[in-house]
């Protein structure tokens, strides 16, 4: 992982975490609204892509990545739960407080209801553990935070002009080369270093 000594670690971090955000939102809202993606080949696909970006969370070290793995929790826990064997055993207290903890009943109902497996044909949950998702579902149905499924995409990184101004290191001018086009530029001669 390259650092650029100009850019505050923790802007770094910022960024990290909001591209891992909308990585989350895209890949979560697409397996709740295409069938074809929640096939448990999709999910051992996703699987190794999610490994992929955990390891280069720990090369990239808590400096620069920061909390970005934690931005993945909805599709890391969907996708476990597609690649996860004997779903017909698990019961609904496992799959929603062990296995998914972060994801509502309507997203799990959703994503085993529109399950499929194309490479072993096993099945979904449990007709009962379906059955036990829509009593909760439409418990639920009086609380209109529950009413979407889907995640919002929420593009801001908050952050203060505080934080910036802490975490600037002073920089010298003269210690850095101006790049070959502005060196030739007769416009950008103020930023040459003065002749000895």
């Amino acid at each position: 992982f390259v650092s650029l000594p100009q850019v505050p670690p923790f802007l770094v971090r910022k960024v990290f975490t909001q591209i891992f955000s909308f990585i989350n939102v895209q890949l979560f809202n697409s397996l709740l609204l295409r069938r074809e993606c929640c096939s448990f080949s999709n999910g051992e696909y996703v699987k190794a892509g999610l490994a992929e970006l955990e390891h280069w969370c720990y090369r990239a070290t808590d400096e620069y990545a920061g909390s970005a793995w934690d931005e993945l929790k909805h599709i890391r826990q969907a996708i476990g739960f597609l690649v996860i064997h004997q779903k017909p055993k698990k019961t609904l207290d496992e799959i929603s407080h062990d296995l998914c903890p972060v994801l509502s009943i309507q997203q799990l109902y959703r994503i085993s209801t529109m399950y499929w497996d194309d490479k072993y044909g096993t099945h979904s949950v449990s007709p009962e553990v379906i059955s036990n998702m829509r009593v909760l579902m439409t418990e639920d149905s009086n609380n209109p935070v529950s009413n979407s499924f889907l995640l919002d995409d929420d593009s801001s990184i908050p952050f203060s002009v505080d934080d910036i101004s802490k975490s600037m290191q002073q920089i010298d001018i003269s210690d850095i080369e101006p790049p070959p086009l502005i060196r030739e530029n007769s416009g950008f001669v103020f930023l040459l270093p003065p002749p000895e």
